[in-house]
């Protein structure tokens, strides 16, 4: 993910992220794409439904391709956006493998910056409880978890250097990497294989900045995002920052394929909504997490865990982004060797929140260094 300085280049991109950030001016989602909003501009999409066994999706909770709902967007060629097509009470799982076990060690994520090994290897643990017996009414101070920014999975992204490195890599979830290749599979993509995996956690007043992913050595494969808790305004432009970009709304569990013509788009998150309807969660949480799991590749959510999960979600979004670094067959160039694997706070994040929660621990001079 190569993200751009947020002060360069005041193109008509920029005019735009500025009035959508605007926190204390309600959203104006006249212009809004995607379901319910703006359906005008959506054309439906055929899936290779036959690519995918129900049984294969079903293992990552995931309904039967033919019953997914999936558009291309006007204007935006390779770009599609399939609405929420997990299993009922499932959604809750992936939640809680990115709360529990994908910010685990050995992945990287932002607090291995401010704290020891020890401390940031269990994240979960430390924060659980915590969390569990919030309170929305009584402010208390943020748990590990919600100072939680970035986790970085597989081939692990340089913030700094904004590249990736043959040795600096962990083994890839399996979980994730078969609900990657169900999705790949059924947008038509046979050889996507999933090397690298971004994890965005977003707070009510986080937002990304605008950038192009470009720093995959591989192109024509697609890029994959997965959206989990509260909705987000997502910005998606064109090849420089003097295309207007077009607004679009996702919400918990759509998912987003970027390919071909718009893979090297420039994009954004300005902000983060509460999701429509009311109420603290999405209407996808109303049930409890599915206990019919029979996937031999995650573990069911207990109520226990869920609760965490719960208290998380009612003022978070978690965004998972899939790639692949390497073209098929391919391999590092020898330049991408030797280079320092050292973790940054990287700038992918533009928030008061973030430089406050960095204030607290004494580390604002650093932190603005890395940027």
């Amino acid at each position: 993910m190569a993200t751009c300085d947020a002060g360069a280049g005041r193109g008509r991109f920029s005019q735009n992220i500025s009035l959508v950030q605007e926190k204390n001016i309600p959203a104006d989602l006249s212009g809004v794409v995607g379901v319910p909003f703006g359906e005008s501009r959506l054309r439906t999409v055929e899936l290779s439904v036959g690519s995918v066994s129900d049984q294969d999706a079903a293992n990552v909770g995931l309904q039967p391709p033919r019953q997914w709902s999936a558009y291309h967007v006007d204007g935006y060629p390779g770009f599609l956006f399939i609405s929420n097509p997990f299993l009922p009470g499932w959604q809750h799982h992936w939640v809680r493998q990115c709360l529990k076990l994908y910010p685990k060690k050995p992945n990287v994520c932002n607090l291995d910056l401010h704290m020891s090994l020890d401390n940031a290897s269990d994240l979960w643990s430390s924060s659980q409880a915590q969390l569990r017996n919030k309170s929305p009414k009584r402010r208390s101070e943020k748990t590990l978890l919600e100072k939680l920014r970035w986790v970085t999975l597989g081939f692990h992204y340089n913030w700094d250097t904004k590249k990736y490195y043959r040795e600096h890599q962990s083994p890839f979830p399996m979980d994730l990497a078969a609900l990657s290749h169900c999705v790949s599979l059924a947008c038509g993509f046979s050889s996507f294989k999933a090397e690298a995996g971004i994890l965005n956690y977003y707070h009510m007043d986080s937002s990304l900045g605008i950038h192009v992913d470009e720093s995959e050595l591989d192109h024509s494969s697609p890029l994959l995002s997965f959206s989990f808790g509260q909705s987000s305004i997502f910005l998606l432009g064109g090849l420089s920052r003097d295309v207007a970009p077009t607004p679009m709304m996702m919400h918990s569990g759509d998912i987003m394929v970027m390919s071909g013509a718009s893979r090297l788009l420039y994009h954004a998150v300005p902000r983060i909504l509460r999701h429509p309807g009311g109420g603290d969660l999405p209407p996808c949480f109303s049930l409890p997490p599915s206990s019919d799991v029979s996937s031999p590749l995650i573990d069911p959510c207990s109520p226990s865990d869920w609760e965490v999960c719960k208290s998380y979600l009612q003022s978070s979004r978690i965004n998972m982004t899939v790639r692949q670094v390497l073209e098929e067959g391919g391999s590092f160039p020898e330049e991408y060797d030797g280079h320092s694997k050292k973790v940054s706070q990287g700038d992918s994040y533009h928030s008061k929140e973030e430089m406050q929660d960095a204030e607290e621990q004494g580390l604002s001079k650093r932190l603005k260094s890395a940027e």
